[in-house]
């Protein structure tokens, strides 16, 4: 190995190490202290919970565990956005599991917590998958009640989900192991089946204090909606739990018992490990987001037997498409090429830029995936698409025009993986979060932004500085350079991958290592909603 693979590879681990490190700080949800009192309370935390239900020998991924990551700070910040949400197996069937992190402000509702389970329906909805509640509430945080209640995805979404998923057969099983208060009381009793654990699970549209205060009503929570009133007396819920076990036990139970599903068909065969070592990734990556590489060497990392077939090798070199397997899957990827490639009339073009020819192979290679219902990767690594007069006169917004329609009009399963930059119109291009891409994830290293970080900085500079002229003020070279500065800082924090993981931008900052799990996850998971539309491309100027 070379010093340059060498660097690389110590940069980016130590990337991945930061991620892991705020990662095991996130679990913690509220802290220690919080989620000791939990214990003794004679409950399971929100992760325990969850790790007691899902089956041990089979693997899960987390969703939006940087959800809420420095947001809400003057509030006291709501780690993992106040619930977990993992994608796993109960009783051998996948399934999506939501668990209220009641050390986190009593497990109350941030805008963000209402962001992520909506992301959690919409996972579920998409692929016809099973969908369990562990629910742990205080309700809807009532400091940015404005922020959560009223819009069309905020707070109520939820329920008209849990309808919409009831009507298409999606099933839905909820645990009341805490407190399930207000507008959140509906979301378990609008599931298929809701149990209660006895003396810590309640459920009521008002609590006792709000009843004394409404009419009058002296009365304590658990006669007003405690397990043995919902079971024995309201018909509420279906069965009474003793403790924490016992509930999800009857989930596990539930579990074993529901029929098969209908699948889309997706081809899957043996899986190979690839030949090229994954572990090469963290040096085949460059350490500067700027420097180039092969993206053909990254591919083989990633696909079984590091073997590819690739469509139209020798038009649209900026644009990798290629038929591959991923852990017996058969997959369609679309990937920026990184390094500067000739086209076919012996020009130069960069890496990581969308070109009109490569723009046009993709849209093509798109088309052919779903006439074949082959699943798409996408794996990102742009700047955007090529500027000038030359790609003007020739084109571009055309041919990316027609790019962004196929891969809007995709019925076939996407998923992308960030691997690196992702800027501008290339994000949309190549399956951004705006286009519904089953999972979306970034390596430790993946910058999101409208562009790059020091173009940025230096457009508004001169925006900021011209201001400051037309006012009559000079900027001396060192106020230049604090300005620079500043604005640099501010823009690079944005562009940083646990940034846009905190928004939910992406479901999760993820080790480069465990793409293919979760790529076949995700491939699982849509094999379960089998396709009803045709690829249709509508309009396009051609």
């Amino acid at each position: 190995m070379d010093l340059v693979f060498n660097k690389n590879e110590d940069v980016n681990k130590l990337r991945l190490s930061e991620i892991n490190r705020l990662l095991n700080q996130i679990k913690k949800g509220g802290g220690e202290k919080r989620l000791d009192k939990i214990r003794s309370e004679g409950k399971m935390t929100a992760r325990e919970r969850i790790d007691y239900l899902l089956d041990d020998k089979k693997g899960s991924i987390e969703i939006g565990a940087f959800a809420g990551y420095e947001m809400y700070e003057e509030h006291g910040g709501c780690p993992c956005g106040g619930v977990v949400v993992k994608i796993g197996y109960i009783s051998g069937r996948q399934c999506v599991v939501v668990a209220n992190d009641a050390s986190v402000k009593a497990g109350a509702w941030f805008p963000i917590t209402g962001k992520k389970n909506l992301r959690a329906q919409e996972i579920a909805m998409e692929n016809h998958l099973p969908i369990i509640y562990l629910v742990d509430s205080a309700g809807v945080y009532l400091p940015m009640q404005d922020e959560i209640f009223p819009d069309k995805e905020h707070f109520g979404r939820i329920f008209r989900n849990n309808a919409k998923m009831s009507a298409m057969g999606i099933i839905q099983i909820s645990a009341v192991m805490g407190s399930c208060v207000a507008g959140g009381a509906y979301l378990p009793i609008m599931s298929d089946e809701a149990m209660i654990v006895d003396k810590t699970g309640s459920i009521f549209l008002a609590g006792s204090y709000l009843v004394k205060a409404a009419i009058g009503e002296s009365i304590d929570n658990e006669t007003l909606g405690g397990a043995t009133t919902h079971c024995s007396v309201s018909g509420v819920t279906d069965y009474k739990a003793k403790d924490d076990k016992d509930a999800l036990d009857r989930i596990k139970n539930i579990m074993k018992s529901i029929g098969d599903y209908e699948r889309a068909g997706f081809d899957r065969i043996e899986s190979h490990q690839p030949k090229s070592n994954p572990e090469d990734i963290f040096g085949l990556m460059p350490a500067s987001r700027v420097e180039q590489y092969d993206t053909f060497e990254i591919i083989k990392c990633l696909v079984d037997k590091s073997e590819y077939e690739e469509y139209k090798p020798d038009y649209g070199k900026s644009i990798i498409c290629a038929n591959a397997r991923i852990d017996g899957w058969s997959v369609g990827i679309v990937a920026n090429q990184r390094k500067m490639v000739k086209n076919g009339k012996g020009e130069m073009q960069f890496g990581g830029v969308i070109y009109s020819d490569s723009a046009d192979k993709a849209t093509r290679f798109i088309a052919n995936c779903n006439q074949r219902k082959i699943p798409l990767v996408f794996l990102q690594d742009v700047t955007g698409f090529m500027v000038g007069s030359k790609s003007e006169h020739g084109g571009i917004i055309k041919d990316g025009a027609k790019m962004v329609n196929a891969v809007s009009n995709s019925v076939v399963p996407k998923f992308t993986i960030i691997t690196g930059n992702s800027y501008g119109a290339g994000n949309y291009a190549m399956c951004g979060k705006a286009y519904d891409p089953r999972l979306i994830v970034a390596w430790p290293w993946a910058e999101l932004a409208v562009m790059g970080g020091a173009q940025a900085a230096k457009v508004l500079a001169q925006i900021q500085e011209g201001t400051l002229k037309k006012q009559g003020k000079l900027i001396t070279e060192e106020e230049h350079r604090k300005i620079l500065d500043e604005i640099s800082q501010k823009y690079q924090k944005q562009t940083a991958p646990t940034y846009a993981a905190a928004r939910l931008w992406t479901d999760a900052i993820i080790n480069p290592l465990d793409t293919r799990t979760w790529i076949s996850m995700g491939i699982e998971a849509a094999d379960h909603s089998p396709i009803k539309e045709r690829f249709n491309l509508g309009v396009i100027q051609v």
